[in-house]
């Protein structure tokens, strides 16, 4: 063979070595490249910025929980009134989330989350504007005086010669046209809702977005993490609700295949169920929430600042907890949906039945002459109750105020007037009325006939009481939070991949509509008709209610929050049948979740069923090494 022969040959060879080289090369340009991210970056540094916003949103929402006494009365408002502006929030909601949670997954994800935190900082900052536009808050009570006047100067509450009603009403009626401020609540209403509108895309797409590019096995704990990060907001908006109540106030395109997706969710009978469930849950949960600190003001006789500060340190560590020891077990144990299912519904079930002994450790009615008992001490039903009576009805007492004294006697008078206080020694809190005639009228009381400012305490069963339902409390909340994590999970993997975004959305959607928006109002609604004393704004309309039934507020609120909930576990039952007849054998595919294999929660198992199937692709198989 010749030189040229040879290099004819290598020529050749050469030719035809580049066209298989090309097809290499091509072929592994249209490969994925894993690259190498540090801790600050990717999907860990999107995992920190969504927990931030899942914290910001929710300390931002507790502190608007928080102040629902203070702006019931800083505004003189009703609780179905404050219920309706706490439901504004779900209300900005309502306007956006569907739209969002579908077409903002086909945008950059990331950044619509940015712009919904930006406009929640806005909203944050209307709400407290109302604090800068408004003048001191006035309100009356025996204990201010001129600032001139002798600091032990003697007041006389019993005025005998005055028409005192009449005479309020003169001064009330000439301030009424300079209150423009009482309706600045408005501006409380709208800058909720804009934080709503804001807060709508941090969950659905941020959870789409982790469910998308993590790991399967890791999600639950991403999750986990997630919301017991959220619930570190509670915790420290309650703290913070705590301090501050004890502060007064003056110190791209658009894709129409949408119609289809909406229709395939909701027909998905899996999907709906538990939605339907759900829905009976929130209910429950918001009214809960919603009005808990003012029951454990009205029925244990705390404080605002107390019960804030309770709610914070005893009632969401312990739901922190379950949350994480949720999502811990379900890696753990390596649940599939069916696993998650039972367990979730167990849990919560057992947390419903813990929460009815909330019935049996209640307390008994403030002793307020004249509303609960007569001024003998006897106890009264409350169609005859009357504040007026012989020992006070020389004094011509306004029977609209709302100024309690507590008796040496033990009993609660509505004012020092009508309980016919001749004489007052002090000042400010420390002001001590003397000469009280009606003291005199309780026919077991021999002591001194003076009172001081403020209602007497409850009793102390009633603190022993209050120690018991903390700890149910605890409890409680403690197996109900165990399910949380399994039962968000198991809401995106009963529907087809490509319609997890727009079914968490659909889902997020649904509670703020019919149980965000409703629930605060028909609680608050259904709390006010227990009201015993309602007080009165200057202009003379009827304001803030000052005493509730204790017995029937009672009944009220746990009673409605049992009612609701109930039911809901009934429902239940029926979506764990749904759940396993679709995903009971391992090999079917369930044509409710479009085809999607059966269920296994955890990435490993998933990979072993692939194994078994004779047509599992090798790109498949890879996946799961």
């Amino acid at each position: 063979m010749t030189v040229e022969t040879e290099s004819s040959n290598l020529d050749d060879s050469n030719q035809e070595a580049e066209p298989v080289q090309l097809l290499d090369y091509q072929a592994n340009k249209n490969l994925p490249v894993k690259k190498k991210t540090s801790c600050c970056t990717g999907l860990k540094a999107f995992l920190a910025a969504l927990a931030f916003s899942y914290l910001s949103k929710t300390l931002s929402g507790t502190i608007m929980k928080s102040s629902i006494t203070q702006i019931e009365r800083r505004f003189d408002l009703t609780s179905s009134t404050v219920g309706f502006i706490d439901g504004s929030f779900e209300m900005g909601n309502l306007l956006v989330i569907a739209f969002v949670s579908y077409f903002g997954a086909k945008l950059h994800r990331p950044k619509v989350i940015a712009v919904g935190c930006f406009t929640m900082s806005l909203g944050c900052f209307l709400t407290a504007m109302p604090h800068f536009f408004m003048g001191y808050y006035k309100y009356e009570t025996a204990s201010h005086t001129d600032s001139s006047a002798n600091l032990t100067s003697s007041i006389n509450p019993c005025l005998q010669h005055q028409d005192v009603n009449k005479t309020l009403l003169e001064v009330s009626q000439s301030g009424c046209e300079k209150e423009p401020s009482s309706y600045m609540w408005i501006y409380i209403l709208l800058g909720n809702m804009l934080r709503g509108i804001g807060e709508t895309p941090i969950t659905p797409l941020g959870i789409s977005y982790l469910d998308d590019f993590a790991k399967e096995e890791d999600v639950p704990v991403y999750v986990a993490c997630l919301h017991t990060i959220a619930m570190l907001g509670p915790m420290f908006g309650f703290l913070l609700g705590s301090l501050c109540a004890k502060l007064y106030v003056d110190i791209g395109f658009v894709d129409l295949d949408f119609y289809t997706s909406l229709k395939k969710v909701l027909s998905n009978r899996m999907y709906f169920t538990l939605l339907c469930c759900s829905l009976l849950q929130f209910n429950s949960f918001i009214g809960f929430l919603t009005y808990k600190a003012k029951y454990m003001e009205q029925q244990y006789g705390q404080s605002t600042s107390k019960s804030n500060f309770l709610i914070g340190l005893t009632s969401l560590p312990p739901v922190c907890i379950g949350i994480f020891l949720g999502g811990l077990i379900m890696k753990k144990y390596k649940m599939s949906i069916i696993g998650a299912t039972k367990f979730a519904f167990m849990m919560s079930f057992l947390a419903y039945a813990i929460s009815l002994l909330h019935f049996f450790v209640g307390c008994e009615n403030h002793m307020v002459a004249g509303m609960t008992v007569s001024y003998e001490g006897k106890p009264i039903p409350y169609h005859e109750n009357d504040i007026i009576s012989e020992c006070n009805s020389d004094c011509k007492c306004a029977s609209n105020v709302w100024d309690p004294v507590c008796g040496d006697n033990g009993l609660t008078y509505v004012s020092a007037c009508l309980a016919g206080c001749m004489t007052s020694v002090g000042h400010g809190k420390s002001t001590v009325f003397h000469n009280c005639s009606c003291l005199e009228v309780s026919s077991s009381w021999t002591g001194n006939n003076s009172a001081v400012l403020g209602q007497c305490p409850k009793s102390e069963d009633c603190s022993i009481k209050f120690i018991y339902y903390t700890v149910i409390q605890v409890i409680s909340g403690f197996c109900y939070a165990l399910g949380g994590t399994p039962a968000y999970m198991i809401m995106f993997r009963c529907v087809q991949p490509e319609l997890k975004s727009l079914a968490v959305g659909l889902y997020t959607l649904m509670m703020r509509v019919l149980a965000g928006i409703p629930a605060p109002v028909y609680f608050g609604a259904l709390i006010d008709k227990t009201c015993l004393k309602w007080g009165s704004t200057s202009c003379g309309q009827r304001g803030a209610c000052r005493l509730y039934d204790s017995n029937a507020y009672r009944y009220v609120y746990l009673g409605l929050s049992a009612v609701l909930r109930g039911p809901s576990y009934l429902i239940g039952i029926i979506f764990y049948i749904l759940i396993k007849t679709n995903f009971q054998n391992k090999n079917s595919r369930p044509t409710e979740n479009g085809g999607r294999e059966d269920a296994p929660m955890n990435k490993e198992d998933n990979c072993k069923i692939k194994e078994r199937l004779p047509g599992s692709s090798d790109a498949e198989n890879e996946s799961c090494i």
